[in-house]
């Protein structure tokens, strides 16, 4: 095991509230186990093992992150996120594989709209190559998480948004039964309405298909 994780594993496992973790459990519908230990606690623990060792040198962070994903608890996938998260503007452009990864593998909707809004949205801001490449096979992926990353990745682009894009992918995925593709439709028109609401309401008025979950989540705040 990298030298690196063992006191993060141990710092972790020594605050563990089993009393906490069937409760969280039950929240993200029984899909994974966890030590208990909630966001606040999380935080402070991470911050207090960041303050000691600091991040992990980038060149090591595939193994690292790797590791941690393959640990029981879910906890540790979000150590992995969340380090990730913290390296996301040094990362090498062939750490898409380890991103892609981190996706399709014990996939739920916390670890993998973490991912798309945050690291993957800014790796394919950096490298424009890597954007191509991997957009045109998630979109078609038949790996619905790897589509919805296609919907979030620009969730923090603001004015940078290609809303044509967004626009295009939306309607591949119209049709679509699977609720977490309709629910990211309605959060990434949403969340874009904060910064063109004109454009938002003229797609929406536009696109008779779309689902009605994602017609109520994309109008939420642009109601008359």
């Amino acid at each position: 095991m990298h030298p690196y994780i063992k006191p993060l594993i141990t710092l972790f496992e020594q605050n563990a509230d089993p009393s906490q973790a069937p409760g969280m459990k039950k929240y993200m519908r029984d899909q994974f186990e966890y030590l208990g230990i909630k966001s606040p606690k999380f935080k402070e623990l991470l911050k207090k093992f960041l303050g000691e060792y600091g991040l992990p040198p980038v060149d090591e962070l595939d193994i690292i992150v790797r590791k941690l994903w393959s640990l029981p608890r879910r906890e540790f996938q979000y150590l992995a996120v969340s380090l990730t998260g913290r390296s996301e503007k040094q990362l090498p452009p062939d750490f898409i594989h380890t991103l892609e990864y981190l996706i399709t593998t014990k996939s739920w909707w916390d670890t993998v709209d973490s991912l798309a809004g945050g690291p993957v949205g800014v790796h394919f801001k950096r490298y424009p190559a890597i954007k191509k490449k991997y957009l045109a096979k998630w979109r078609r992926s038949d790996d619905f998480w790897l589509r919805r990353t296609t919907l979030l990745f620009q969730l923090n682009y603001k004015e940078d948004t290609d809303f044509n894009l967004l626009c295009d992918l939306i309607r591949e995925n119209l049709g679509s039964k699977e609720f977490f593709i309709n629910k990211a439709i309605g959060w990434a028109l949403r969340q874009y309405a904060r910064t063109d609401p004109k454009a938002v309401k003229k797609f929406v008025k536009e696109t008779k298909e779309l689902h009605p979950l994602s017609r109520r989540e994309a109008m939420k705040h642009l109601e008359d």
